[in-house]
C-alpha cells in the first residue's frame, strides 16, 4: 500500500484518464481491506478523472457505470489478477466502460434538454400536481399505454378526476387522443419547442 499511495500522490507523467484506471485495477488487486476495496478503487477512480478534467462539474460517475456492468468488470478484474499482471486488457475494458458512462451522460442531457424545452414552452399554462407527475413520466419515457385508468392509479385519484386532467391538456394540445378510440382510449404527449 505505501508503494500504490506513493505512486497515486506522485506524478510520473502518466495521462490521468490512464492512472485512473491503473489506479483502481491495482487497488483492487492490493486489496488491502476486508471490505469496501471495490467502493475505494471506484471512488479512486472518479476522483483520478475529476483530477484529470480541472472542473468542479462532472457529469457522468465512473463508478456508476462500473456497476452497470459489473459482470463485465469482474470479468476483467479476473483476467488482469490471473496469469502476468498484464493490464492492458484490464484498461481497455475500463475505457471502453468510460466511453459507455459519456454514452449514458449524452442521453441523459438530451432528455433533460427535452424536457426543458418542454416545459419552457408550457410556461404560460397552470398544471395540477398530478399533471406534472404524468407529464414528467411521460417525458422520461413512459412505458405502455396511458389510459384515464392508468392515469388515475399512478396520480392516486378518481377516474373522474384523471379525466378532468386529462380534458385540461387535451384542450391546451398538450396531449392528444389515440385515434383507434374505444373504451381504453389512450393519450400521447404532444412534443413541444
Amino acid at each position: 500500500m505505501a508503494a500504490f499511495l506513493d505512486w497515486f500522490n506522485g506524478d510520473d507523467g502518466t495521462d490521468l484518464v490512464l492512472r485512473a484506471g491503473i489506479g483502481h485495477l491495482w487497488f483492487v488487486t492490493i486489496h488491502p481491506f476486508e471490505d469496501g476495496n471495490g467502493r475505494i478503487a471506484r471512488a479512486i477512480a472518479d476522483m483520478t478523472l475529476a483530477r484529470s478534467e480541472q472542473s468542479a462539474q462532472r457529469f457522468y460517475s465512473m463508478s456508476a457505470q462500473i456497476l452497470r456492468e459489473r459482470n463485465l468488470y469482474y470479468k476483467a478484474l479476473e483476467d488482469v489478477q490471473q496469469g502476468t499482471l498484464d493490464i492492458t486488457a484490464g484498461l481497455e475494458w475500463f475505457l471502453d466502460c468510460l466511453s459507455h458512462a459519456f454514452d449514458d451522460v449524452e442521453e441523459t442531457l438530451a432528455t433533460l434538454f427535452r424536457k426543458s424545452r418542454f416545459w419552457q414552452s408550457c410556461s404560460t399554462l397552470s398544471f395540477n400536481d398530478r399533471q406534472r407527475l404524468i407529464l414528467n413520466k411521460l417525458l422520461d419515457g413512459f412505458e405502455g399505454k396511458l389510459t384515464s385508468s392508468r392515469w388515475a392509479k399512478l396520480a392516486k385519484c378518481s377516474q373522474d378526476t384523471a379525466l378532468r386532467d386529462i380534458q385540461y391538456l387535451l384542450e391546451r394540445s398538450i396531449l392528444r387522443k389515440d385515434p383507434s378510440g374505444g373504451r381504453s382510449t389512450n393519450y400521447h404527449l404532444i412534443e413541444k419547442g
